[in-house]
């Protein structure tokens, strides 16, 4: 059962979970969240079909219907879910993950997530105890619908005029297919991978993982796009290479997407959700020009989404490229984000401004990244990186919700164990490169020196 996670279920099929689990998952899902229907969609995974159906077996041995949207990104289903008022909803689909890998993420009514404390604890322990599974004596039915062009409608109400801009897009051949090349046709625009396969041949789809965005990154030079714009492989995420086809740090698009929702939209004093690796200046540009109620959260969307919805945030954002919306359910759709920073890059540009130059006046800071480090002992790791650099100096600020972000006079780091990966990850923002490079290795030095981490 190692699949279970805290923001959902993921694993390599076939080894961490198999066709029986994803049956009790459908089986039991529709009595977690009291539901006589469950909206289910899947990526293009190779494994996805024989899920689906294992899924659909299970959903209706409860006794519950299914609507069958077939091929879909994740967005696509939150949207369906919120939208058409379901009370449960599948996207079987393990993201950015490597092709051997698959998963599910499930939600509630409005989209809410479920995650290990909502819910998904709950079907494992039922799993875990061998609860059976008896057939209903009225077997639900399934009904295949399609919901695509409603969310293409609803997604095209924010599309600008983007015919001063050259754009070059890697789909990933994900999910972002069903979407791209139908929004943009009319757009000065170049794909690449643009059909979906599930086996991913031209690169894992993880923008986050720098060699998998280099070919966009050489498709900008090479026909001097003035952006860039990289899907992960369910499209609910999202990220950028500027005209310079340099990457640009997810975080700080966080502050960027002020420019349309307060210069070009007019919203005044907005509240806006970052996560606690977010640099500081996000909040400083939020807070300084456009007097936001900045909160800083636990990374994850089954964290990240219900905080927006309770402080009524109207946008927010985190370091692995999602990025929520009140008008989208206060879910994310890296389909919708382009859509907004398109806006913002287009707008810039009949002001003269490259994203390039926008994006070096946002980057206040030396920053190292996520530094991952496999480790045993996580809790020990973290714990002994906390007491070493608190016996050194005294920190201005300290957040514990999600492993630890400790802020000095000129530096901060973060440290925190993966709640998908089998990672303890760092990362440290400084204002000089000699300070950052210095707390780098003196995190180093404890977790690979004395916890035999690996980098």
């Amino acid at each position: 059962m190692g699949a279970f996670h805290a923001y959902d279920i993921r694993g390599i099929y076939n080894k961490d979970w198999d066709r029986e689990t994803a049956y009790k998952v459908g089986y039991f899902l529709p009595e977690l969240l009291k539901a006589d229907k469950v909206l289910v969609g899947r990526d293009c995974r190779l494994s996805g079909q024989e899920i689906h159906d294992a899924v659909l077996e299970g959903i209706t041995d409860a006794g519950a219907d299914v609507d069958d949207i077939g091929l879909s990104s994740t967005p696509l289903v939150y949207f369906g879910t919120a939208n058409y008022g379901y009370k449960a909803s599948v996207q079987i689909t393990a993201s950015h993950n490597p092709k051997e890998y698959n998963g599910m993420k499930v939600s509630r009514e409005n989209a809410l997530p479920v995650g290990l404390d909502t819910g998904l604890g709950q079907i494992k322990q039922w799993i875990d105890q061998g609860r059976p599974t008896p057939k209903a004596a009225k077997p639900g039915k399934v009904t295949e619908i399609d919901i695509k062009p409603d969310y293409i409608a609803f997604l095209k109400k924010y599309k600008g005029d983007y015919s001063n801009l050259k754009i070059a897009f890697d789909l990933s051949n994900g999910m972002s297919c069903l979407f791209a090349k139908e929004i943009y046709k009319r757009e000065n625009a170049t794909f690449l991978f643009d059909e979906m396969d599930g086996s991913f041949p031209n690169h894992e789809p993880n923008p986050l993982v720098p060699k998998n965005v280099e070919p966009l990154k050489k498709l900008v030079s090479e026909i001097k796009a003035d952006v860039g714009v990289i899907y992960d492989g369910d499209a609910d995420r999202v990220m950028f290479v500027d005209d310079k086809a340099r990457f640009v740090a997810p975080d700080l698009v966080i502050a960027l997407m002020a420019r349309y929702f307060c210069d070009e939209r007019g919203e005044k004093n907005p509240r806006v959700l970052q996560e606690i690796r977010s640099s500081l200046a996000v909040a400083e540009e939020l807070r300084g020009k456009y007097n936001a109620d900045v909160h800083t959260w636990r990374v994850g969307r089954a964290f990240a989404a219900p905080k927006l919805r309770e402080i009524d945030g109207l946008w927010g954002g985190e370091l692995a490229g999602h990025y929520y919306f009140k008008d989208f359910f206060y879910s994310d759709s890296g389909m919708l984000s382009s859509i907004i920073v398109l806006r913002i890059v287009s707008a810039l540009k009949k002001q003269g401004i490259k994203l390039s130059d926008e994006m070096d006046r946002l980057t206040g800071y030396e920053n190292s990244g996520e530094i991952n480090y496999k480790v045993e002992d996580k809790k020990g790791a973290m714990d002994a990186v906390k007491a070493y650099f608190e016996s050194t100096e005294t920190p201005t600020k300290v957040m514990d919700f999600d492993g630890y972000r400790l802020e000095f006079p000129g530096w901060w780091f973060n440290i925190r164990p993966s709640n998908t990966e089998p990672y303890l990850r760092f990362i440290c923002e400084a204002t000089s490169r000699d300070v950052l490079n210095e707390k780098i290795a003196a995190a180093d030095e404890i977790i690979v020196g004395k916890f035999g981490g690996k980098r």
